[in-house]
């Protein structure tokens, strides 16, 4: 389904990430996760794509093969850094020809341990990708009519590399403006932050859904990976004074991130949030937690009833 249909038919929407396993071992553990959230039946799951495209065909073939083995909506990441158009386009006429309805266009990560010279680059910028997947749509090349759904990346808290919030919020509205239909954001653990952002949104003229992102904490560890991965992310003194009541012990770790998360999770709906996205690590426990907290089974026994 086109993105546009997703959000007009059902809001809130519910969704996960995944990111391609590297091993036969990661690929059956993430296939069993995969399975286990299939039964909530969410609008879609969108799929990681390694720093400077490193996992380009890893991604290609579980976007691939979620569309033809599950009920699943995917919904692949595409990025600029390291990538020509010659490259862009057939990976944009291979999700095409598979009814991929919609990609998720991002800046991306550099490479690790490479030179690498951002200069190099087709597109500078995420405003750029975002243009030629539009240029694309026009081709008629996809199924459908309209072309790819695209989404583009928002940052609550701030963009790591672009300190002037106002500046960023102009290369947001240039992302919308060059053709995005939606907005996914980093994770996030303040509430407050999402509030402003989506506010800043609006008062620049952006009009577009905002989709939550969202990352329950399970382990101490956890912590540190998730504000690298995040390129920095603020955890409330709330948050960190609870995980280190119980630091020593993991299963309360888990228990304290995940009620966390459900406690933002049901303030966001409160708050009339467009979507959650759930960053799973390619884990299912703490997000089938916090779908059963919410009543999210409800929504899977009432499709299964109509179908």
């Amino acid at each position: 389904m086109h993105i546009k249909d997703i959000m007009r038919s059902d809001s809130p929407t519910f969704s996960f990430e995944f990111f391609p396993p590297k091993t036969p071992a990661a690929a059956e553990s993430l296939y069993q996760t995969i399975r286990e959230l299939e039964d909530y039946l969410p609008h879609f799951v969108s799929v990681t794509y390694g720093a400077g495209g490193s996992t380009r065909e890893l991604t290609h073939d579980l976007v691939e093969r979620i569309k033809t083995t599950t009920q699943l909506n995917p919904i692949p990441h595409l990025t600029c850094v390291c990538h020509r158009e010659e490259e862009i386009e057939p990976i944009l006429r291979r999700y095409a020809s598979s009814a991929i309805g919609n990609i998720l266009a991002l800046g991306g990560d550099p490479p690790r341990g490479l030179a690498y010279n951002k200069a190099d680059d087709a597109f500078q910028h995420a405003e750029d990708l975002v243009k030629f997947i539009r240029s694309f749509n026009e081709t008629g090349e996809h199924p459908d009519a309209r072309g790819f759904g695209i989404g583009v990346a928002g940052f609550p808290e701030g963009h790591p590399a672009t300190p002037n919030r106002l500046v960023e919020m102009d290369h947001l509205k240039a992302k919308v403006d060059a053709g995005a239909d939606y907005i996914v954001t980093q994770l996030f653990f303040d509430n407050r932050d999402f509030y402003d952002f989506r506010e800043r949104c609006e008062l620049a003229g952006i009009r577009v859904p905002i989709i939550a992102g969202i990352m329950p904490i399970t382990s101490m560890s956890g912590c540190k990976r998730i504000a690298e991965l995040a390129a920095g992310a603020r955890f409330p003194a709330k948050l960190l004074r609870a995980l280190q009541r119980c630091e020593t012990e993991p299963e309360m770790v888990a228990r304290v991130g995940v009620h966390f998360a459900l406690e933002q999770c049901h303030d966001l709906l409160d708050n009339h949030v467009c979507g959650i996205h759930f960053y799973t690590l390619n884990r299912s426990d703490a997000t089938r937690t916090i779908f059963d907290s919410l009543g999210i089974p409800r929504r899977r026994q009432a499709h299964v009833a109509t179908t």
